[in-house]
Formats: C-alpha cells, sequence, structure tokens
C-alpha cells in the first residue's frame, strides 16, 4: 500500500470539538474502531480531545471508500467531509450527535497489530503497557490525566506571574550536598575524578537567589532523588517551587491557600473555603496518630490512660510507669465487621508496625472484653463511656510509649475506615501541620538528628533549647496535607550567620564539613539576607490526586518503575568503554549470582 501525504489539507478541527453546524472539516488522528458492514463503513477517528465518527456510504467516492475498506485499528488517517446529523445518536460521545460524510481520506501511516487494544488497555499488566509506553499513552483516560497535569501547571504559572513571582532556573549540575537522599552523581570529564550532582531540590540556589534580591522566585523544578522507590515515589520528579523574602510564615500560607483556592476551582470546580485548617504536628499526632492526617472522617484517637490508671493489667501498668500512655479508637459500627479472626488480623498488623499487642473491646450482643477477667466492677463501664462506645462498635486499644502508640492506631484507624467505608469520596479536606519537631531521635546511633535540612529556622521561643533540651525544640516549618497525602513542605530560612554557625554545631558539622558542603552559601550569608521562606508543593502527587488516579505514573508521560529503570528504553544500560575513558572511569566487574 502507498502511503498518503498531507499535500494540499490541513487539519481544521480536533475530533473532540468538530462543531454540530453542516460544513466541510478536515480531521486528523488514529483509527480506534473500524465497522466494514458491506455498503457501509464507519470509523472512529482520535486523537487527544476525543472522537469523531467518519461515514463512508454508497454515495462515497468508489476510490474513497476502496481506500477506507483497507484501514485498521491504529492508522493514522487524515480526512476530510462534511459534517451531518448521525441516524443513530451516541449520547456518551461530545460528537455523537455529528458524523463527517469523507470525500477525501488520506492514510498518513500504517500500524502493526498492537500487543494490546488501546483503548482497553486497564485490562494489561503494567510490566507490559509500560514497555510499550507510547501506546498506552494513547489511551484516553492516560491523555486526559497529562491534559490536567498540563493545565495545573499552566495555572500554577499564571497564579504566581499574577502575585509578582519570577520564574528563574536553577542548575541542574550542581555541587553534591547530599540532602538525606542519595544524589545522583553526573561524572566531568574536564575535571578527571571530580562530579556534578542532580539537584534533589534547588534549595541552595533558591536561597541564593534571595539572598541576591530576588524576592519571589518560582519554579516547576525537576528534582532527582537516588532512594529506594515506594508506589509513591519516582527518582525524578516536578516540584512547584517557591521561595520568599520579607514574609513570615503565615504571608507563605496565605499564598499557597489563594493558589489552591484558584486551582480547585478551575480544575474541579471545587470551591476551597479559606483559610485552610491549621494542626500542630503534636495535636495531628496525638488526635490521628499521623502527622499525614486524613482528616475526611473522624475515628479519632482518645486518651484513656486516667481512665485505665487504676486497673490492674500489667500491660496498662508498664506503659504508664515507663512514661507511656494508653489510647483507643472507638471503631463505629466495627463490631459486625470485625469478627474474632478479623481482631487477629489488626493485632498482627499493629506488631507489624512495633506495638507489643492490641487490647480490644468488642460490643456485638454483649461487650466482649480481651482483659476482662483483669477488670473490677465498673471498669468496662468506665472505658465505654471514655470512648463513647456502645452496643455494635469496636474498640481498639494499645498502651506503651507514644511513639508506638500513636502510628499504631493512626494506622488502625485509616485500615477500619477504609474497610467501613466512611471515608468519603470526592471531598477534599486541606490542613496545614505547623511547629514540626526540629529534631528527631536516631535510636541506632543514640543522638538527635536533623528533621530538616539545616537551614529551617527554629522558633524564636525554642533557640535556648537548642543546647539544653533537643526533643523541646520546634522548628518553623509546616506541611500542607490533603485526605492523608503530604502535598508540599515549607520552612523559614535561618539569616543570621552566627545563628546557621550554631546549628551546624547542633548537628554535629564540623568547620570542614562546613565549609566543604556548604562553604559558599554560608560566606553569602556573610552579606547579608532578607528574611525569606519558602515551599515545594509536589506536581505528580498534585496531579495525581485531581485526577484520581491509582498511581503517580498514571500522571507522568514516562515514568520509572520500582527498581528505577525505564521498561520502554531499557534505562539504565552499560556505556562502551571509550566513553568510560573520556570520564576517567573504571567499571567493576559484577559477580553473577548462579540461581539454584
Amino acid at each position: 500500500m502507498k502511503l498518503d501525504t498531507m499535500k494540499g489539507l490541513r487539519r481544521t478541527h480536533y475530533c473532540g470539538e468538530v462543531p454540530e453546524t453542516e460544513q466541510e472539516v478536515v480531521v486528523c488522528g488514529f483509527a480506534d474502531r473500524v465497522r466494514d458492514m458491506g455498503n457501509l463503513i464507519f470509523i472512529n477517528l482520535r486523537d487527544r480531545t476525543g472522537l469523531v465518527q467518519l461515514a463512508f456510504n454508497d454515495e462515497t467516492d468508489r476510490a474513497v471508500f476502496e481506500k477506507a475498506q483497507l484501514v485498521k485499528g491504529e492508522y493514522v488517517l487524515m480526512a476530510k467531509g462534511m459534517v451531518r446529523p448521525r441516524e443513530s445518536v451516541n449520547e456518551k460521545l461530545k460528537t455523537g450527535k455529528i458524523e463527517v460524510a469523507v470525500t477525501d481520506l488520506r492514510i498518513l501511516s500504517k500500524a502493526e497489530t498492537t500487543p494490546f487494544e488501546v483503548t482497553n488497555s486497564d485490562k494489561v499488566n503494567d510490566e507490559l503497557k509500560l514497555k510499550y509506553r507510547y501506546l498506552d499513552l494513547r489511551n484516553p483516560k492516560l491523555q486526559k490525566n497529562i491534559i490536567t497535569r498540563h493545565k495545573i501547571a499552566q495555572i500554577t504559572r499564571e497564579y504566581f506571574y499574577d502575585n509578582g513571582f519570577l520564574e528563574i532556573e536553577t542548575p541542574m549540575m550542581m555541587k553534591s550536598t547530599p540532602e538525606g537522599a542519595r544524589d545522583y552523581l553526573v561524572p566531568s570529564r574536564v575535571h578527571a575524578g571530580k562530579f556534578y550532582a542532580l539537584p534533589q531540590s534547588p534549595q541552595i540556589y533558591k536561597q541564593l537567589l534571595m539572598i541576591s534580591g530576588y524576592d519571589r522566585y518560582i519554579q516547576l523544578a525537576r528534582c532527582f532523588r537516588d532512594e529506594d522507590l515506594r508506589a509513591d515515589r519516582q527518582p525524578e520528579f516536578t516540584q512547584i517551587d517557591l521561595e520568599m523574602s520579607f514574609v513570615d510564615q503565615e504571608d507563605i500560607q496565605a499564598c499557597i491557600e489563594g493558589y489552591i483556592e484558584k486551582l480547585f476551582k478551575e480544575i474541579l470546580g471545587v470551591e476551597v473555603t479559606l483559610p485552610l485548617p491549621r494542626l500542630t504536628f503534636a495535636d495531628a499526632m496525638s488526635r490521628y496518630g499521623s502527622d499525614k492526617p486524613d482528616t475526611r472522617f473522624g475515628m479519632e484517637i482518645q486518651d484513656i490512660t486516667d481512665t485505665v490508671r487504676d486497673i490492674d493489667f500489667v500491660v496498662f501498668k508498664s506503659a504508664i510507669e515507663a512514661g507511656g500512655s494508653v489510647r483507643a479508637i472507638n471503631v463505629k459500627g466495627g463490631a459486625a465487621t470485625y469478627t474474632r479472626k478479623e481482631i487477629d488480623k489488626l493485632v498482627e498488623h499493629a506488631k507489624g508496625i512495633g506495638a507489643k499487642g492490641l487490647a480490644y473491646i468488642r460490643w456485638a450482643d454483649e461487650p466482649n472484653c480481651s482483659f476482662k477477667k483483669f477488670l473490677g466492677e465498673g471498669d468496662l463501664e468506665k472505658i465505654n463511656a471514655a470512648v463513647g462506645a456502645e452496643k455494635g462498635d469496636l474498640v481498639l486499644i494499645c498502651a506503651d510509649k507514644n511513639k508506638v502508640v500513636l502510628p499504631t492506631l493512626g494506622a488502625l484507624r485509616l485500615i477500619c475506615g477504609k474497610r467501613l467505608g466512611v471515608i468519603p469520596e470526592g471531598k477534599f479536606n486541606f490542613v496545614w501541620i505547623t511547629e514540626m519537631p526540629f529534631f528527631e531521635y536516631d535510636d541506632e546511633n543514640d543522638t538527635w538528628v536533623a528533621a530538616h535540612h539545616p537551614f529551617t529556622m527554629p522558633m524564636e521561643e525554642c533557640l535556648d533549647y537548642l543546647d539544653t533540651d533537643p526533643a523541646n525544640v520546634r522548628a518553623k516549618a509546616w506541611d500542607l496535607v490533603l485526605n492523608g497525602t503530604e502535598l508540599s513542605s515549607g520552612s523559614m530560612r535561618i539569616t543570621d550567620f552566627e545563628l546557621q554557625q550554631k546549628m551546624f554545631e547542633a548537628l554535629g558539622m564540623t568547620d570542614e564539613e562546613i565549609e566543604a558542603k556548604f562553604g559558599f552559601l554560608v560566606d553569602a550569608y556573610r552579606y547579608a539576607a532578607p528574611p525569606h521562606g519558602g515551599m515545594g508543593i509536589g506536581l505528580d502527587r498534585l496531579s495525581m490526586i485531581i485526577c484520581n488516579a491509582d498511581s503517580l505514573r498514571d500522571v507522568i508521560a514516562f515514568p520509572k518503575v520500582q527498581n528505577a529503570s525505564e521498561l520502554m528504553s531499557a534505562c539504565p544500560s552499560t556505556v562502551d568503554e571509550k566513553q568510560l575513558e573520556e570520564l576517567s572511569l573504571a567499571v567493576e566487574a559484577q559477580e553473577e549470582t548462579v540461581e539454584e
């Protein structure tokens, strides 16, 4: 078959935007479905906007009709014809009331039989879809996601431009200053034995921009982190990165709230009520057992330490004596769903998190308590009253140090919420998490470590605790959480040179380490810096939530899999010896593991 060209024709309309008025149009796209009924042929033509039906009948020029007979799925076509009403209306299509009576058909490219049906790829395994990602990207569902992501990026730029921000690009090759994850390193050919790093974030450069007087910076920045991947992580991702001078955290949060309001109204038609609610880190942990709380449903954690303090149950007593607590969640209506066998599964899950066990009260016909033999008269009634339990409820109780109890009950809360179907769909609950801990305790190394990057400003009232009481130091740092997912993190930055030096020392860094990693930034602060702070919002994650997608892969054109490889291009790959020599590199041979 000789292929046609576009000569003499140019597209007038996208497929999904063909008007209902009678006129001549030229459309192009992929053949989605071909129905040859002998004297009638219908071809659904598909592009990124949708479908339009091409019609061929006994009134069609014979040469055009015969060409239509050659068309198969995924052929690339261009067609000219007159718009006319369809005999059978398809209400599911934007163009379902009309069709194009074709007068000129061009076959621009043929397609072999695809490894899976493009428009029905949901039933295909992920490995095959990712290998043929360019075909899966033709799927209307994925195309809608990618287009929505584009709109999010467009609105982002519009909003921040309108609010006085300058879009400034920062380097993609920079000095290696690990920020928790491993850097992706780029060897230098000119400087043998030395390496650039791909940025984990533009953090240092955007602070330098504030020192340079560019008081409002924005960038849709590509970031890279060489870390073990989880379902919600990619080795490279896009961050809506911003920094502001002469502001405090309330100013930054107000700016972001305006952005969220605009974005959700324009993309989803959802009205977001401002200001967004705020929870301190301590309150979020105490109530929800998580610093990323899903506030769309209740089932909050309740402290029953005082209620059970006098109960002669060693699990409760030992936890309280060790400075811990006894806390519970009331799973309303959970008794019917959670049988003894199902409760045992929850116990095992709790142990997997770190808890020693899980006590419970299952109130079906009568309250069934796992620690009943330790209870005195009226104790059970007191516990039920304390948590608001009634017939039909399931009460889950955990006793230990708070760092064990809270995340355990927080995880169980989510499990039970999903199981009982009490988490509403189509609801968007934002919450600011504020007053984050400045330090985290590293049990393995018996020391305090930074919970944030070393330029994060402590709260003023906590400065005196830096040397004496690290546990009580709170940061001027915050997260924005949506439906239990962290969207962004932000903080105010240290601008005082002496305080910055003190901070480095508090983190156990030597003068040599400070100079090697951050010397240029420290020097910059010697020449004065305005008060500044900023945030980074995960564009991929934001897009995933707005698109109601199951995975980050569904909103990224060419994603990586769990081992950071790309199945389509077989990346990463080996390179030839000449390239390695130019870079003064050598690769050690890896011993192959022989499977028995």
